[in-house]
């Protein structure tokens, strides 16, 4: 749940983890033990706090066995697209480009509702404001990033400072600043209202290729080609610790949501899970082929998906030990991996082939 609240003048929002919901929660216990521990929710709110989990929880038990199947093609752009997001609600999404615009679209109709132009090369890095969803980012190979409203297609700012093309982007959670990360090895964090540079975080001896927040905002992860992610309090913009362990690039770094967890993925075929307060290596996912190109946690932070040019996809379930270890796989004819923990290791999935 988001709390939006007032303080000396100035909005301000706050999160309360869900995470342990399920479709046998007693919703009255719970929203009298979130009350407890957060003043915000004051008596009178207590009905509205109550039929919003328990709307949540219907969710939750409804049977998750969908059938997906092919909605729309749109034909989009001229040039190839480089990347794609949502807003929370699914209601519309935003495609990057080589043609050097982005583009807002309606999901259910395939609308274009607008065409944010005015980069001069590639539009690579893109994303809403999440969840607030009225703002949009793009980063472009011509060294800079915008900020644009979703309503009006209005350019906000341009963020100038980097040397180089910025390949990665994200706001934080309060969506009071975005930050860019760039070839020329930096990232920067930037003020969304006066447009203005914040910190610049230096100290990557190579290219930046993924950034993220955490669910709170006060830190920030960068992975770099020089095979290390660093952590950054983002509120200094001073370095908190240095993930060392990799012995190839970097191509992934998030938070769970409860912040405890960072996972990272990388060229070495490995991902690896560090203990987000001490930055110390928990666990070692091998199994996979060839390079990881992506990885995630789910909502919860208990699982985990790696995708790799193996054609393999694995879903894992991370291991609370403080010991690092190593993962059973299950490999189907298709190269595709199954990861659990903690033991008796078990098949989670075995996901089918890519071509």
């Amino acid at each position: 749940i988001m709390l939006e609240y007032e303080k000396h003048g100035e909005l301000k929002t706050k999160s309360i983890d869900l995470l342990d919901l399920g479709p046998s929660t007693d919703v009255s216990a719970l929203v009298e033990e979130i009350q407890k521990a957060e003043p915000l929710l004051t008596a009178s709110r207590t009905e509205q706090v109550k039929l919003l989990i328990q709307r949540l929880q219907e969710k939750l038990g409804q049977n998750s066995n969908h059938t997906f199947y092919l909605f729309k093609v749109l034909k989009a752009h001229i040039l190839p697209l480089t990347n794609v997001a949502l807003n929370k609600s699914g209601s519309c999404f935003i495609t990057g480009s080589y043609d050097r615009t982005c583009k807002l679209w309606d999901t259910a109709s395939g609308e274009e509702l607008n065409t944010l132009e005015g980069h001069r090369n590639v539009v690579y890095a893109i994303a809403f404001n999440n969840p607030y969803g009225d703002k949009i980012a793009t980063g472009s190979f011509d060294k800079t990033c915008k900020l644009w409203s979703v309503e009006t297609g209005k350019c906000y700012h341009t963020f100038r400072g980097h040397t180089a093309e910025i390949v990665c982007l994200s706001f934080n959670p309060q969506s009071t600043l975005v930050a860019t990360g760039s070839m020329d090895t930096t990232a920067k964090l930037w003020d969304i209202q006066n447009g203005e540079e914040v910190y610049t975080l230096r100290g990557h001896s190579a290219e930046i290729i993924s950034l993220s927040f955490n669910t709170s905002g006060d830190r920030i992860i960068t992975g770099s080609f020089d095979h290390t992610v660093v952590v950054w309090d983002a509120d200094t913009g001073r370095k908190v610790n240095i993930l060392i362990g990799h012995c190839a690039e970097i191509s992934s770094a998030s938070f769970n949501w409860d912040c405890s967890l960072i996972l990272t993925g990388s060229m070495d075929k490995t991902c690896m899970l560090w203990d987000a307060t001490n930055g110390k290596c928990v666990a070692t996912l091998t199994g996979h082929d060839d390079e990881i190109l992506d990885s995630c946690f789910d909502y919860t932070g208990k699982l985990i998906a790696t995708a790799s040019a193996d054609d393999g996809v694995s879903l894992c379930r991370p291991g609370r030990s403080a010991v690092a270890r190593s993962w059973l796989t299950a490999t189907c004819a298709s190269q595709v991996q199954a990861i659990l923990l903690p033991q008796p290791p078990e098949l989670c999935h075995v996901l089918g082939n890519h071509v």
